[in-house]
């Protein structure tokens, strides 16, 4: 009895007790751009792209990270290439809602094949722009899923001959570049190494499937 009173009377004090609180969401460490540049390919070069990551990112109340494009340059008068995985930091990479899209750069990229068959979360409902919002991808009008990143599937620049980065994103006529699926779907299913553009105009990246938009990080420098 005396036992069965003890508890009656500690009722009210477990019902002061707070509810366990849940970790706030990490915060937007990566997005897809909600608008292009709006001139096909030329972004005006890496530091155009840079800029626009940048201004996108503020707007949407991220005033305190550095933000970087992922996007390839292939080396070109005296130049050396420059791969996006190494300008993106090391990660971890949430989105605007705080999913998780990538532990690190050998969890974005599949570097094992244990990795690879694990995938990153780059997905048609987690590659959201700086707003929170979805990107077109299949099925939708227009279908918008071509994400430019001259970028072969390691994050690594191409090293031929051929324009994979329209002149290294300053081009919007001749040339192409490099894209991927943030849906992963119509073929190949891969976020940053689908299918080249058809050209760099504007035209063309729509004629394609694309918008001229690409993937931002935060990247921690």
């Amino acid at each position: 009895m005396k036992t069965l009173i003890l508890t009656l009377a500690a009722l009210p004090l477990l019902a002061q007790q707070p509810a366990a609180q849940k970790a706030p969401p990490p915060p937007m460490s990566f997005f897809i751009t909600s608008v292009g540049i709006g001139d096909g390919a030329n972004l005006g070069g890496l530091a155009g792209a840079d800029a626009h990551c940048q201004k996108l990112a503020t707007a949407a109340g991220s005033t305190n990270k550095t933000w970087k494009a992922y996007l390839s340059t292939q080396a070109a008068d005296g130049k050396p290439a420059t791969n996006a995985r190494d300008r993106i930091g090391t990660g971890p990479w949430a989105n605007a809602k705080g999913a998780v899209i990538g532990r690190d750069l050998a969890h974005l990229h599949g570097d094992t094949i244990e990795l690879a068959l694990l995938g990153n979360l780059i997905t048609k409902n987690n590659a959201i722009t700086e707003k929170g919002e979805p990107v077109n991808g299949v099925g939708a009008q227009p279908n918008t899923h071509d994400i430019l990143t001259g970028t072969q599937p390691n994050g690594t620049a191409y090293t031929d001959s051929a324009d994979h980065t329209c002149k290294n994103w300053t081009a919007n006529g001749e040339g192409s570049a490099q894209v991927g699926h943030h849906d992963r779907n119509g073929g190949g299913i891969s976020w940053n190494s689908t299918h080249p553009s058809r050209g760099c105009s504007q035209a063309n990246l729509v004629a394609t499937g694309g918008a001229g938009l690409f993937y931002c990080f935060a990247s921690g420098k």
